[in-house]
């Protein structure tokens, strides 16, 4: 960014931008501005993010509503929207691209990090394919709780900066009213943009894109003797990690698409995205999920399917000699089942309360309570947390026997288990802080997200969004005050089925 940009960004309380996407070749994007919406007004803005951006957090609020609309433009911003293809339930579509969301630019944070600013639902864009660009309310709402829920119970994620009201109604099933959402994200280079390259046999830009990926997110690989294949085996790692932790905290992506699985590991769109009541494997809340292909025990094979879509259409790049290209794609796709489960190991095992001393054992304890929780349709969350008080004092048992059928049924499982654990060192509080550091008291409870968007939607009430917000703020601490939001939904308030408001 030149000095002159700066100074300008400065002297304006604008955004501070340094475009490295914008530019690269014209084939990675389309430049289109915002359409502008009647009557914006600010719903929520992220103070704490914007300061870790290195903005003008009071001018940004003051001027939120004109800025995060996308009525105002920023100096310094570009705004293009991004081309990529993708699997899409498991079809594939040669371009799909930013329908909806126009990247503003970049920043460099605080910590040096670069950071994209993208709006969605600021109107139609090249890729829009006759949709009309926008977003209702609901889905803004939406991605805002559930992504900085995320990141409290740290997980990567994309961020929420802002939501804005346009004061005009977009068309779905019904009449709702309309928004505009403010995303921040390591970056938006999704499997799906290497796709896009590959199928177009362009693979100058597929390198472009890899070099410029190294750049931005693993810039550790530029020594590597083949940096292209140590950035498969990088993303391929960052995905089994990113999984295994969504899996240990019972979330469902729902719309595991290639163009929806980033190249940074960051979880991005959480349109029929939900947190899991009842344990079991097999739930499914996306309305268009069918046939539970993303269902909660699928996301890791599903996981493994995208990073061998990225393998493909990274082969041209991998070697020179296409053979020994196949051989090595297949050896990375052949260990992210392996790497997985080293990263599954490590999170279930800090959730029951075990160290680092595997024993063969371990495994079978692990699996019997799985077992268990699925077979008495014991809540996960709930029963996780529980666990960790029935490490320090076992006068907790009952507590956690209320969640099961049985309440009984558990009881020879805690026996093995407090004898296993008794084969670490580890005081009992110890233990039992350290699993409450990883078995969160909340999590973004379907009924309870439902409630707050009905209210925003129906009676243009944003209270109860803005408290569930604060709530799960702080997801490892019990809040007493707010019990009632870390319990499971009533008989009637069971929430059968998400959707992506697209």
């Amino acid at each position: 960014m030149s000095t002159a940009t700066t100074a300008q960004a400065g002297a304006t309380g604008a955004i501070p931008f340094d475009n490295s996407y914008a530019r690269l070749p014209d084939a990675f994007f389309t430049p289109v501005d915002p359409t502008p919406v009647e009557a914006p007004m600010l719903i929520a803005f992220n103070r704490p993010l914007a300061e870790e951006l290195g903005l003008d957090a009071d001018r940004l609020e003051r001027h939120g509503a004109g800025y995060f609309s996308g009525n105002v433009a920023l100096p310094g911003s570009l705004p293009l929207a991004m081309a990529y293809a993708g699997h899409q339930f498991g079809q594939f579509v040669p371009q799909l691209g930013d329908g909806r969301a126009i990247l503003l630019g970049e920043v460099i944070d605080r910590n040096g990090k670069r950071r994209d600013i993208q709006l969605k639902g600021a109107g139609p864009t090249p890729y829009s394919r006759r949709g009309d660009g926008r977003a209702a309310l609901g889905p803004v709402l939406r991605e805002y709780i559930i992504s900085e829920a995320m990141h409290a119970l740290g997980i990567p994620t994309t961020r929420a900066l802002a939501a804005v009201a346009t004061g005009q109604p977009v068309y779905r099933d019904r009449v709702l009213p309309g928004a505009v959402f403010t995303r921040v994200a390591g970056s938006h280079i999704r499997v799906g943009t290497f796709q896009f390259f590959a199928a177009r046999g362009d693979t100058e830009n597929v390198r472009v894109l890899a070099d410029h990926v190294i750049d931005r997110h693993y810039p550790a690989l530029k020594g590597a003797e083949k940096p292209y294949l140590a950035l498969l085996d990088a993303v391929a790692d960052r995905q089994a990690s990113l999984i295994a932790k969504w899996l240990g905290v019972g979330f469902i992506h729902g719309v595991m698409n290639t163009d929806n699985m980033t190249i940074s590991g960051e979880t991005i769109d959480f349109g029929p995205c939900a947190f899991m009541d009842r344990y079991d494997p097999r739930t499914v809340y996306s309305s268009i999920d069918r046939n539970g292909r993303y269902a909660f025990g699928n996301q890791p094979g599903i996981g493994q399917w995208n990073i061998a879509r990225l393998a493909e259409a990274m082969l041209a790049i991998l070697d020179d000699d296409q053979d020994k290209a196949v051989e090595a794609a297949n050896v990375a796709v052949s260990r992210f089942m392996e790497r997985f489960q080293a990263h599954w190991t490590r999170t279930i095992r800090a959730k029951i309360g075990l160290g680092d001393d595997a024993r063969e054992e371990d495994q079978e304890l692990i699996r019997e309570l799985l077992v268990t929780l699925y077979e008495q349709k014991a809540d996960y969350t709930l029963a996780f947390r529980r666990l960790a008080d029935c490490a320090q004092d076992d006068a907790a048992d009952p507590a956690l026997g209320t969640l099961l059928e049985d309440p009984t049924a558990l009881t020879p499982w805690l026996s093995a288990w407090r004898a296993r654990l008794a084969q670490e060192a580890t005081a009992p509080a110890a233990r039992a802080g350290a699993m409450r550091r990883v078995n969160p008291a909340f999590i973004p409870r379907n009924h309870k997200v439902e409630e707050a968007l009905n209210a925003a939607i129906d009676d243009g009430d944003f209270s109860l969004f803005a408290a569930l917000n604060d709530v799960l703020a702080r997801p490892y601490e019990d809040q007493p005050r707010f019990a009632a939001y870390a319990l499971p939904p009533e008989p009637g308030e069971e929430i059968a089925a998400t959707f992506c408001g697209t």
